[in-house]
């Protein structure tokens, strides 16, 4: 079986702007693990002839090639990051290739706010593919997607591994900056918190509201617990008026304890201006950021159930943001104690999600085979 994955190329490409491009490596680690699987490359929907300067293609084994060259090269085409040209995915489909839409948005939203928020954008036909697989954040939406796509619709693993982290960690390091924990007590002292708030703020289901308020709660309860309050992403919202009412509602913000930016990459700012991460998401609880913090082993304040499995990070529910306050307080309290089992809950989560966990392929093993089972001649290995 030859599989091809769809990519978006564009300019000034980065790894760290969104996690399909680190999605698209990992999924394709896991395929070409499985035994049947002859070949996984990239088919490249994007304007330019390469991916992100942080992806060397050579290093996965991975081919990017153009719609037009992919014609004869694969019998699964897997349509994640990009949207392929309908024609040619119907003349695919004639042909007896299998195609499957890969969501990794939240679908609910992806539909319902381009209409409410008046946002750009163009509506797929709905008979495009064969298949839709979405990953387990997303498993309440089968029926809805089931009836706008009139296929069957699957849950796919969720998969993470360290390497785009890791590789940042020591270009970093390299140039004397440290990314990972350490110790905030000094002299008996436990020193403040500098806490950083990553959501995109480009949907309602990972916005920095909740966060904010969590964070002047924390410092409105225990002042010498928060340090600085540092909100990413913001930067397109300066001038919004709400924003404006919300920001300056904060003592943080009255005493000059916060600041606003726009885009950067979690290892980047983190080892040079914050020690812990809030977040907040809105059916959404699967995400890499929660990843890449807890692999720092900087305390993570979340409303992720997913994590709350695992017992990692420390956990307040849905828009509790009075809760989110008191378990910052406690991360600022008690991190240093915590983190032989925070370490732990970690690393149970990074085997669960690695892309060659057995279990990982094995389940990708059998959505093929269910795809493909009046094709048995491609799953043959």
């Amino acid at each position: 079986m030859r599989i091809g994955i769809s990519v978006i190329t564009h300019a000034n490409q980065n790894i760290w702007e969104n996690g399909m491009s680190q999605n698209i490596i990992f999924l394709a680690q896991s395929l070409k693990a499985i035994p049947f699987v002859k070949s996984v490359d990239l088919i490249n929907v994007g304007g330019q002839p390469g991916m992100a300067e942080q992806v060397d293609l050579n290093l996965f084994d991975l081919r990017l090639m153009s719609e037009q060259e992919a014609g004869d090269a694969f019998d699964v085409i897997i349509e994640l990051a990009g949207a392929l040209n309908p024609q040619w995915l119907a003349l695919q489909r004639t042909r007896g290739k299998k195609v499957v839409f890969y969501c990794v948005g939240q679908p609910y939203a992806g539909l319902v706010e381009y209409n409410i928020f008046e946002k750009s954008t163009n509506f797929p036909p709905v008979d495009r593919s064969d298949e839709v697989w979405l990953l387990p954040k997303d498993k309440a939406y089968i029926p809805m997607l089931r009836t706008m796509y009139r296929c069957p619709v699957h849950v796919t693993p969720y998969l993470w591994d360290p390497m785009f982290v890791s590789k940042r960690k020591q270009e970093i390091g390299e140039l004397g900056f440290h990314f990972g924990w350490r110790s905030n007590l000094h002299d008996g002292v436990k020193t403040p918190l500098s806490v950083a708030i990553f959501e995109p703020n480009i949907s309602v289901v990972k916005t920095s509201s909740i966060p904010m308020l969590a964070c002047d709660e924390a410092y409105r309860q225990q002042p010498q617990s928060i340090g600085m309050m540092h909100v990413l992403n913001t930067l397109h919202m300066k001038e919004h008026l709400t924003m404006l009412y919300l920001a300056n509602s904060l003592n943080l913000v009255k005493e000059h304890k916060a600041c606003f930016y726009g885009r950067h990459d979690i290892a980047g700012f983190m080892a040079q201006h914050a020690n812990a991460v809030v977040s907040h998401q809105w059916c959404n609880d699967q995400n890499y950021l929660y990843l890449d913090a807890l692999y720092g082993d900087y305390p993570l304040i979340h409303n992720s159930p997913w994590l709350k499995e695992f017992d990692a990070g420390y956990y307040y529910p849905d828009f509790n943001a009075p809760e989110a306050g008191r378990q910052l307080i406690l991360a600022w309290q008690y991190h240093e104690e915590n983190l032989g089992s925070q370490r732990q809950a970690s690393q149970a989560l990074f085997k669960a999600t690695a892309p060659l966990a057995e279990a990982n392929i094995a389940a990708h093993a059998q959505l093929l085979s269910n795809l493909c089972a009046d094709r048995p001649e491609l799953l043959r290995g």
